[in-house]
């Protein structure tokens, strides 16, 4: 009886034993599944809060409060639906944006949409060194050196031969943005006044429609498009990934703008809405106004980190951008998964130009205030272009049954428009300024 005793307790724990077995490998399988499908929206959406989308935050925080983090919910859809878009091109089609314009449009408007992309993506690199000299500057080190290795570190990244070692570098590093969460934590945020600032929309006020159009006009760079589309066929994703891409996108817009959320909030919670948004232009001086509430350290280590990443995973992401842009309309040979040779040399080539180009004009010590509002007129005037091409591509290059359409259509293109029209609007007062 004994015996039979034992073989019973034995059967009856060996289920449970294989059932765990089974669910910790169905796990780790589809952890491995999400990591082989994952990356292309998770990097855009971390490349889209870049450094001068975080100046723009704590700017909005520190003039106004919390009255600013309802603009940065309502950007979340907006960013989705945008670079969903570009999922599907390419997904169906297997080919970049710059290819597609190219086929449907004609090499003029493609050398043109895609040669003023590249001009833009050198100047974003320009921001993002920037913000890069910002940190180093913050914590004691000159500008040349920490401008210097970061131009090394990027031009060699991308030259390893391999576009999921990028993809899981740009991940790793986007994912420095996080360091906000201590400064949100330490500043204490007013849950009441935060519910009164979702209810608030000052309209009338100059400054915050200024600081809502930069927020909103910077929400879709002209490189995210490129980029993300680009990225798809190097990671050689199948249009079976459909839904997996989607929830990357989605999980990264989340993402992103939480970590804009973050920025407002810490801001708003120390300066209480009642501080010169003007007067935060730079990483130390952000880092400055949250000294006296969050201390020294903690702001310098949650602005100087979050800066840090969000710098360098725009700079990988705008370059590459426009290398691939430009590589599409040329017919160049242009993948991540092969390593300089011959036959990419004017792809790599292009992709180191940019980072040379927007270092050197960091390191020259120009008027970079000036630079980068140029940048950002040009950001805002190919917004409309790159959008516009994109609306126009989606009802052409897609079959039939894959296209937008009804209310679908309608809120998506309204989207959009409403996006390059703030990027517009913009034009003029940056001009001014």
């Amino acid at each position: 009886m004994k015996g039979m005793e034992a073989v019973r307790l034995s059967d009856s724990r060996a289920p449970r034993v294989v059932s765990g077995e089974r669910g910790g490998r169905r796990r780790h399988l589809l952890a491995a599944g999400l990591l082989a499908l994952w990356g292309p929206g998770l990097v855009v959406m971390l490349a889209d809060t870049d450094a001068g989308s975080l100046v723009t935050a704590a700017q909005s925080g520190a003039r106004w409060g919390y009255a600013m983090v309802l603009p940065q919910l309502v950007l979340v859809p907006v960013l989705y639906v945008v670079q969903e878009m570009t999922v599907r091109l390419g997904l169906l089609t297997g080919k970049g944006q710059g290819t597609l314009i190219r086929e449907h449009f004609g090499r003029r408007w493609a050398m043109l949409s895609v040669g003023t992309l590249f001009l833009s993506a050198t100047g974003a690199l320009v921001t993002e060194f920037a913000g890069i000299a910002g940190v180093g500057e913050m914590v004691g080190l000159p500008k040349d050196l920490t401008v210097s290795v970061a131009t090394v570190v990027l031009v060699g990244v991308a030259m390893t031969g391999s576009y999921r070692r990028v993809e899981r570098v740009a991940v790793m590093v986007g994912l420095a943005e996080l360091a906000l969460v201590p400064a949100v934590v330490l500043s204490h945020p007013s849950m009441g006044g935060l519910a009164a600032g979702l209810s608030r929309l000052p309209f009338g006020h100059g400054s915050y429609v200024y600081l809502l159009a930069a927020n909103v006009g910077a929400v879709i760079m002209p490189w995210m498009v490129f980029y993300q589309q680009g990225a798809i066929i190097d990671k050689r994703l199948p249009a079976s990934a459909m839904r997996a891409e989607r929830h990357d996108t989605a999980v990264g817009a989340v993402l992103t703008q939480a970590v804009m959320v973050m920025m407002v909030l810490a801001l708003a919670a120390t300066l209480g809405g009642h501080g010169d948004g003007g007067g935060l232009g730079t990483v130390g001086e952000i880092a400055g106004a949250l000294a006296p509430y969050i201390g020294g350290l903690a702001s310098r280590l949650s602005i100087g980190l979050a800066v840090l990443g969000a710098a360098l995973v725009a700079a990988l992401v705008a370059s590459l951008a426009g290398a691939w842009g430009l590589a599409e309309v040329f017919g160049w040979d242009h993948s991540l998964n092969e390593r300089p040779s011959r036959r990419s040399a004017k792809f790599y080539l292009a992709y180191a130009m940019a980072h040379v180009v927007g270092a050197g004009l960091v390191l020259a010590s120009i008027d970079l205030v000036g630079l980068v509002v140029d940048v950002e007129v040009m950001n805002a005037l190919l917004l409309p272009i790159v959008l516009g091409f994109l609306l126009l591509l989606e009802t052409r290059a897609l079959p039939v049954q894959d296209r937008m359409r009804g209310f679908r259509r309608f809120t998506v293109t309204a989207a959009c428009l409403v996006v390059m029209g703030f990027g517009v609007y913009m034009v003029p007062v940056l001009l001014t300024h």
